[in-house]
């Protein structure tokens, strides 16, 4: 049985836990949070925990129930985490991770939230639930509150998508449709929770809510010890690990203030030696956080009318949230607040998805835009251990996410039927190829290098790509079709990028294509000489991001 007790965070009341009552029995604050025996826990854990399921349940001696899990997993945590190889090469980051929360039950690390809370309510046979949402957590709350027997109210917004709002409806809960913002449903929920007596959850003033958030930091450093250790994600790691950085996308702040609760426990355990720094990421269009946190605010001021598409990230009034994180970040290990617009955001999607094969929501990648903004300003070095919580899978895609003209139909009844049928069916294929695609030859002796450009290119903009692997393989590739571009690599055996550069100068049908020089050394003032102006931008290779490739080839090509 686990045994936990509540502290009030503004007179340091102890009490115990009852799911109804919602402030300090002292002093009427609402903000309390578990605490637990952790020497205990330090003990225990080392000797028991190889022998359980590796889920969010194996850390039940941390989490705010008395009898855990009355009501039988679904798969709930145990998400794994890995190296996006792609990214890796393209950012430069040695040790960067992916936290995959998108294999949960409903596809999101709300399923957390939703199993502890719901095992909790059932732990005090309680049977309705209100919740607001803008989507994953009323998908996750109406899934486990369905197999528990809870009745489930969910208050949404009229800017949530159809199909989560339909989503929610097919697990039997009563949805309520709020036209106004997300802060004024939430007031509109507390008000119908407190008037029937009904369980609400408050989000980070809800116990189970932030306790579950805990379990993220409890994987990871399992997961990361494991990986150090030479072992494998199986659960039984040979020690703990914290990252440097932990990145994640914010609204009202739940996820990296339990997350970061969770390794502030592991670090006073003794399992830890470190609290890793917090990466929070917002929507430019509803930023109140980063907005005080580059203020040097203790408090943020809230937005009132959000402007981003990004609905799951659209609370304008995080309240003490922030500075509570921000208190925490600041007496650890820091970190940043940084936010992104809404395009940046769909175009890591995009990035993403076509390079590392995710398909993930809009508000992580707000965190995968928000990672190579921070990277970009050097904020986060290339040799620290980061990892980054790909929140949610975006199942079904929503339509503002694809560009016009994404989908391209064969008619083949506009082909007359040839005598050689396979003849027709070549025609119709070519009618897939879109309008002048740029030509790129891609020029390094590095297979992966070529690879990661390649890569970055298709996935980004409308290319046709071109390898070479040597000086002689381009100048016998530019004898059969000259490109739009060239992208040359300077280290290369037999004829480096120099000479071949300066060949490429004196011939006269080649002197005219524009060049962008990759390079991975720092060049001295001889070298730069003779690259003089016969290129138009030198990049370092490992060092470039898809936006500086992208545009300046944008630039170069119109």
């Amino acid at each position: 049985m686990t045994t936990f007790w509540l502290e009030c965070l503004d007179c340091g009341h102890k009490n115990t836990y009852l799911p109804l009552e919602n402030a300090c029995t002292s002093c009427g604050s609402q903000w309390r949070e578990a605490r637990y025996d952790l020497q205990r826990v330090a003990r225990l854990w080392p000797g028991v925990l190889k022998d359980r399921p590796f889920d969010l349940w194996r850390y039940h001696e941390l989490l705010p129930l008395k009898n855990p899990s009355r009501i039988p997993s679904i798969g709930e945590g145990g998400t794994p985490l890995y190296q996006p190889l792609q990214l890796r090469m393209m950012l430069g980051l040695d040790y960067l991770f992916i936290k995959d929360e998108r294999q949960g039950p409903t596809r999101s690390f709300k399923d957390r939230q939703a199993s502890v809370s719901v095992n909790s309510l059932r732990e005090f046979e309680l049977d309705q639930a209100v919740v607001c949402s803008t989507g994953n957590v009323a998908i996750a709350y109406s899934s486990f509150c369905a197999r528990a027997g809870i009745r489930l109210w969910a208050f949404l917004t009229s800017l949530v998508p159809g199909e989560k709002m339909r989503e929610v409806a097919v697990y039997g809960t009563e949805v309520i449709k709020v036209t106004g913002t997300y802060d004024q449903a939430k007031l509109l929920a507390a008000q119908f929770a407190e008037e029937r007596h009904y369980y609400l959850d408050r989000g980070v003033r809800s116990i189970p809510a932030l306790e579950s958030m805990k379990t993220v930091a409890f994987e990871i450093a399992e997961q990361l010890g494991s990986r150090q250790a030479g072992g494998s994600d199986s659960g039984k790691p040979a020690r703990w690990r914290s990252p440097d950085w932990y990145i994640q996308a914010v609204s009202g702040g739940i996820g990296p203030l339990g997350v970061l609760k969770g390794f502030i426990e592991l670090k006073e355990a003794g399992l830890v030696d470190r609290i890793p720094a917090v990466a929070a990421i917002q929507a430019e269009g509803c930023a109140p956080m980063v907005a005080a946190w580059k203020q040097d605010l203790d408090h943020a001021v809230p937005v009132a009318e959000p402007a981003t598409h990004i609905i799951t990230l659209t609370t304008g009034d995080p309240g003490r949230a922030y500075s509570l994180l921000r208190e925490r970040m600041l007496q650890n290990s820091g970190g940043a607040m940084e936010s992104v617009s809404d395009e940046e955001a769909v175009r890591a999607l995009h990035m993403v998805a076509k390079m590392e094969g995710l398909s993930i929501e809009p508000a992580a990648a707000v965190a995968f835009a928000g990672l190579f903004k921070l990277i970009r300003e050097g904020v986060i070095r290339h040799d620290q251990t980061v990892v980054l919580n790909c929140s949610g899978h975006t199942l079904p895609v929503e339509s503002k996410l694809l560009p016009s003209g994404w989908l391209q139909d064969i008619e083949l009844g506009s082909f007359e039927l040839p005598e050689r049928p396979r003849d027709g069916l070549i025609a119709a294929l070519r009618s897939l190829d879109r309008d002048h695609p740029s030509k790129v030859l891609v020029i390094d002796d590095q297979k992966e290098a070529r690879r990661l450009i390649r890569r970055v290119m298709e996935a980004q903009g409308n290319f046709e790509v071109f390898e070479a692997g040597s000086a002689l393989e381009a100048l016998d590739a530019l004898n059969q079709e000259l490109p739009d571009l060239i992208i040359l690599d300077l280290m290369m055996p037999e004829m480096d990028g120099f000479e071949l550069l300066e060949n490429l100068k004196r011939i006269e049908k080649t002197q005219e294509i524009p060049i962008i020089v990759v390079t991975a050394k720092e060049l001295s003032a001889e070298e730069w000489s003779r690259i003089g102006d016969q290129v138009e931008i030198l990049l370092t290779k490992g060092d470039f991001l898809s936006d500086d490739l992208l545009d300046e080839i944008a630039k170069i090509l119109t």
